[in-house]
């Protein structure tokens, strides 16, 4: 079998802000992948997989937000990657590198990406004079969101520099109405400057975006579709250059030989990627270029919100394929979070941040699990409903799947000495067949048979699916427990074909329990932890879904494995988000 050798990577959360529940759809999505994959594929068979992440550190934004608390941007990144960090562990989100692109790493390949580009042979980079707005206060230029006026088109005052909110047109900042600066309230006044520019519209990045976008299951159905309307058909040119610098005072990467001229933080956010895996890479010993370099036979998937699709499947795509690196075997875009319906709103306390939802008390793998449960592998947006999820988590996880471990282990712990029968025995199917005509299959070849099913809608990233039929299992398991009726052999223990049938019954149903434990433990990590150490098994990997526990095997004895959500929590968590 060919050693897998995967890089996965989650877009960079911007270091100027809290990770909030809308975050948490991406990271949590990949992480699911991710764990699945080393499941299938371990290390410990020779396959490499890695997952990293970084913050997103440069920009305007950050060095506003550092000089407003009176200290310097480097002070503001290094606190907020420590409560980035922080908050996705305690998620269970587990990075192999979570770094910064405030690094020598990301700065290297930001500049040697630059170079190729604008080399002679092929020349994508150009420079031309354009007006901006300047805060004649702050002696800055403003971005497009510390820009504000009347609207051109239906005068609404104190409209963002880039679409207004009142009639939803888009425009130029330059279109606006008495346009000041959102940051010192001055008028601002206009000034020329030059700029560089990666030569997005050149035909060579035209022609390969059209077939790049096409072909090979790079993007998602939809996501293809939405890169048609942007760039066109064959012969077709709807693209424009891209702008990657900006001027001083800027919190950036100075550009090489341009002295007070930065790189835009869209052009190194997404390279990003590379400096959080290169120092990886010096860290382990990993070869760098085998996974970079163009030609690589390695696996690159990029997990993203649709809102970034613009820069990772047009500018990241060509900006590789023409400084010499290898492009991205596939993207995966995924939509926005509701919360009950509607837009996250501090007011309605639903702007919930991934610090407060711990400290409320409330279990991460609550929401994995609903997260799980609702992602579907589309770009399409999923609602967080509050009642819909207290409702889920108590009847599927703490009802179903953790009832099945509560219930059984009492008869193996009390009566059997915590040790397993041997389901292999020849009157096994007799005894736990689910139905009293023939054929006479166990349950747990029932489970096992849609194993390849689960795995491809794991694989598929359709977690909505996966969940849906893993919890039809495990109603199952539960029907057929109580179909035993386990309690009555149990009082008929002195006869030696009931107890024999008791002590069947009971391991075929905690073996059901391993099984499905395997089933969610991309999903439930830490859940399966403690599950496995009640089952008194080595961590499971998805081949284990074979190996039945043997006759003999000593169980623990069962600790409880998971609380159900109390209304009273959600409330809380409400109350402190307001």
């Amino acid at each position: 079998m060919n050693k897998r050798k995967i890089l996965v990577t989650s877009a960079l959360p911007y270091a100027n802000g809290s990770i909030h529940l809308g975050h948490l759809v991406e990271y949590i999505q990949t992480d699911i992948w991710v764990r699945f994959q080393k499941m299938c594929f371990p290390k410990e068979d020779g396959h490499e997989i890695y997952f990293v992440c970084a913050d997103d550190t440069h920009g305007t934004p950050i060095m506003l937000s550092a000089e407003k608390e009176g200290i310097t941007p480097e002070v503001l990144i290094e606190r907020v990657h420590n409560e980035h960090l922080r908050d996705f562990t305690g998620f269970h989100i587990e990075f192999d590198n979570y770094y910064t692109t405030h690094s020598p790493e990301t700065r290297q390949y930001s500049e040697d990406i630059f170079t190729r580009l604008k080399a002679v042979d092929i020349n994508l980079i150009t420079t031309r004079s354009i007006e901006q707005f300047y805060d004649p206060v702050k002696n800055i230029f403003l971005p497009d969101r510390f820009i504000k006026g009347e609207c051109p088109k239906c005068g609404a005052k104190d409209q963002y520099g880039d679409n207004c909110e009142t009639c939803g047109a888009a425009y130029a900042p330059t279109d606006l109405k008495k346009p000041y600066s959102a940051v010192s309230s001055a008028a601002l006044v206009t000034k020329t400057s030059e700029h560089f520019f990666f030569k997005l519209s050149d035909n060579r990045c035209v022609k390969f975006l059209q077939r790049w976008t096409r072909e090979k299951n790079h993007l998602q159905p939809e996501a293809a579709n939405k890169m048609r309307e942007w760039l066109g058909e064959a012969g077709e040119n709807k693209l424009f250059d891209w702008d990657i610098s900006r001027d001083a005072p800027y919190f950036g990467f100075e550009i090489p030989d341009a002295p007070g001229k930065y790189f835009y933080v869209w052009l190194d956010a997404p390279i990003g990627y590379m400096g959080s895996f290169k120092n990886l890479c010096n860290r382990r010993g990993i070869n760098f270029d085998e996974f970079w370099k163009k030609g690589s036979k390695t696996e690159l998937y990029h997990f993203i919100g649709k809102d970034i699709l613009y820069f990772h499947a047009l500018f990241w795509p060509a900006m590789l394929e023409y400084a010499g690196y290898r492009t991205p075997t596939r993207i995966f875009a995924h939509g926005f979070l509701t919360i009950n319906g509607e837009k996250m709103s501090k007011s309605r306390g639903t702007f919930i941040t991934a610090e407060n939802y711990l400290k409320q008390g409330l279990n991460p793998e609550w929401l994995r699990y609903y997260y799980a449960a609702k992602l579907n592998g589309t770009m399409e947006d999923i609602d967080f409903n509050l009642d819909d999820f207290t409702a889920r988590i108590n009847s599927d996880l703490v009802g179903k799947y953790v009832n099945i471990a509560s219930r059984t282990a009492g008869f193996l712990v009390n009566y059997f000495d915590c040790q397993m029968a041997d389901l292999s025995c020849e009157d096994a199917a007799n005894i736990l067949s689910q139905k009293s005509e023939e054929p006479k299959i166990p349950l747990t070849e029932e489970l096992l048979g849609n194993a390849s099913l689960i795995r491809t809608h794991l694989e598929n990233r359709r977690y909505n699916l996966a969940i849906s039929e893993i919890m039809t299992l495990t109603g199952k398991v539960n029907e057929y427990w109580d179909r035993q009726k386990p309690w009555d052999k149990a009082k008929q223990i002195d006869d030696a074909t009931q107890k024999h049938a008791l002590h069947m019954v009971s391991s075929e149903t905690i073996e059901c329990f391993r099984i499905l434990t395997i089933f969610l433990k991309p999903i439930l990590p830490k859940l399966a932890q403690m599950a496995e150490f009640f089952l008194n098994v080595e961590p499971l990997r998805w081949n284990d879904l074979w190996n039945t526990l043997p006759q003999g095997h000593q169980i623990n004895a069962y600790e409880h494995l998971m609380t159900r959500i109390d209304r009273k929590k959600i409330d809380a968590l409400i109350s402190a988000s307001k």
